[in-house]
């Protein structure tokens, strides 16, 4: 098992990664002090590990279709009529999405209880679930109304991973892959538990200098603007690590476009991202122009066209990108042919 810290003073708690880290829950809640807890799960019961205390079970589903206001709401109703108080806890169990709505729907209820994550996809345990951002979508984008509440604990249970299909497995690996630009060791042919550690730890450290996204944490955005944007106008089909995986590497061609970095570069980007086995180019039926029009929306886009880029002293926040060369970029970029196939 490895403890990941993430040290923010009164906000600090531990990570924990390995098999069976589950069990640690009870423990957990009894530091806490709660009487009451309330499991948000996107898993069968039995998933569920005890808490040691009087507990209520709500279900929920993984998946973009949920991770709504409405969804926080109906929450917000069951944990009221349970009679959950700020001296309990809120417990999820699921993906990125669930950890996502939980943790806003904990940051809110009485402005504010206790959650602790136990994330079950690899997608949620090396990135969703550590850190504290906890966001719901509008129509207009993702992740557009939230608030940062940080976890009390994150039980990363590899066991949990056992059960993923293929395709979730790859949803995760497109995190991992963009670590490799933000800071990572190169992780390619690590055990997965080593890579999920080396993950939050990044993202951790990270964290600790920037809880509230004022500058350095825009890091992990890595990917992220054109991902995010993918994820919109695909109606989500593309998840959302499949989709920062054809972010990072356009990441990289658009530094390389802005002579930030040269073409080796370039194309490591493709190679890192290619090695995990995720797609590296766009998908056929989706325009550049509507894909433009998603990036503006971006939260990091203040003034203009905002991205995470990597350069000579690595990769940070650059602004006012001029459109016409992300239009160029995204023109240049190779296309699916074909269900499963990618043009290089």
């Amino acid at each position: 098992m490895a403890t990941v810290p993430v040290r923010l003073g009164d906000r600090s708690y531990d990570v924990l990664v390995g098999p069976g880290v589950r069990a640690s829950l009870a423990g957990v809640v009894r530091r806490l002090g709660a009487q009451r807890a309330a499991v948000v799960s996107a898993r069968p019961a039995e998933w569920v590990p005890d808490t040691g205390v009087e507990t209520l079970l709500l279900p929920a589903r993984d998946g973009e279709q949920d991770k709504t206001l409405s969804t926080v709401e109906a929450l917000c109703g069951e944990f009221a009529r349970f009679g959950l108080t700020r001296s309990d806890v809120v417990v999820s169990c699921g993906g990125g999405t669930t950890t996502d709505v939980v943790g806003l729907a904990a940051a809110l209820y009485h402005r504010g209880v206790a959650v602790v994550h136990l994330p079950t996809t690899l997608l949620a345990q090396v990135d969703a679930s550590v850190g504290g951002k906890t966001a719901v979508n509008l129509p207009a984008g993702k992740n557009l109304v939230g608030a940062f509440w940080q976890p009390s604990a994150v039980l990363c249970d590899t066991d949990y991973l056992s059960t993923l299909p293929d395709r979730e497995l790859r949803n995760g690996l497109g995190e991992i892959a963009r670590c490799h630009f933000i800071g990572a060791p190169d992780l390619r042919g690590l055990p997965t538990a080593e890579q999920i550690a080396a993950g939050v730890t990044l993202k951790a450290r990270i964290v600790e200098q920037d809880e509230r996204d004022a500058g350095l944490r825009h890091l992990l955005n890595y990917g992220h603007t054109l991902g995010h944007a993918l994820e919109v106008a695909t109606g989500f089909a593309l998840r959302h690590g499949e989709a920062v995986a054809i972010g990072t590497v356009f990441a990289g061609r658009l530094a390389g476009e802005l002579g930030r970095i040269d073409q080796a570069r370039v194309d490591e980007h493709l190679a890192v991202v290619g090695h995990y086995g995720l797609a590296t180019a766009l998908p056929a039926d989706v325009e550049p122009e509507v894909l433009l029009r998603q990036m503006r929306r971006d939260k990091k886009a203040i003034t203009g066209l905002s991205f995470v880029l990597d350069g000579p002293a690595g990769a940070e926040l650059v602004s006012d990108v001029p459109p016409e060369v992300v239009a160029r970029v995204l023109d240049r970029m190779p296309r699916e042919r074909a269900a499963g196939a990618v043009r290089t």
